[in-house]
């Protein structure tokens, strides 16, 4: 299991956030609550990459989810130390040292802490969904059937083909894969592991999808560069599939 350069790329996203940062249990959190009536027994937790809560990307995305009817909470497990924006200029990280320090045992209790706390509050049904590393968590959330929905985009992180046997196994969460051409975590291969294990060898079933966007990279759903035509379908398509997948299941 392991990171790739592009997990370390990226473009800031243009846009003024519409939530509001918040402590839950002790955990910090970017929340984003709909406007108006809203089902309080649903909740959409949103698992990010290595950049945390604090990149304006990561609480734009959160605000698209709520207004679209689902309260989303994202959760800072890296304990006020994420990667911090300046790598998209080439700023210089020992990733590896880095990600000994962001292990599960350090990472793992926050979003157990959220979740007792969401619960307490009403909440009986999580959807997930996590980009990069924050697809790990989705997965593991969903084999203990913590989650009832379960959305990753070019997940990292993950053993394949042991965790989507595990999945297959354990879960029983729909899943949606957002994948797409240039991937060295998740690659063409996996993909194809996807498809065969949870999807039993279809791309597309009632409780699997695998949604594929042409000519995007790894990171392309919170760090795409959106000026590319190609990077900001595929950003658009990746959450309207996520959308309609929760509007299905959750």
């Amino acid at each position: 299991m392991s990171l790739c350069l592009d997990c370390v790329k990226g473009v800031r996203h243009e846009g003024t956030s519409e939530g509001k940062f918040e402590f839950i249990r002790g955990v910090r959190c970017y929340v984003g609550t709909p406007f108006g009536e809203y089902n309080k027994e649903k909740a959409v937790l949103f698992l990010p990459d290595i950049f945390g809560i604090q990149l304006i990307n990561a609480q734009l995305l959160v605000d698209d989810f709520s207004r679209n009817g689902f309260k989303t909470t994202a959760v800072d497990y890296f304990n006020g130390d994420p990667l911090q924006e300046d790598a998209f200029a080439g700023g210089e990280y020992d990733i590896p040292a880095w990600l000994a320090k962001h292990g599960n045992d350090q990472t793992r209790p926050n979003v157990d802490k959220v979740i007792s706390a969401l619960r307490e509050q009403g909440v009986k049904d999580f959807g997930t969904t996590g980009y990069c590393f924050g697809a790990r968590y989705g997965f593991d959330l969903a084999f203990e059937n913590i989650s009832k929905v379960t959305v990753v985009s070019h997940p990292s992180l993950l053993e394949v083909p042991e965790d989507l046997q595990k999945y297959k196994k354990l879960s029983q969460a729909p899943l949606l894969i957002s994948s797409c051409t240039v991937d060295e975590t998740f690659p063409r291969d996996s993909q194809a592991e996807a498809d065969r294990i949870p999807g039993n060898g279809e791309q597309f079933t009632e409780t699997y999808r695998r949604e594929y966007f042409e000519g995007c990279t790894h990171g392309f759903t919170l760090r795409g560069d959106l000026s590319k035509p190609e990077v900001k379908a595929g950003r658009e398509g990746s959450f309207k599939a996520s959308m309609l997948f929760f509007k299905k299941h959750l």
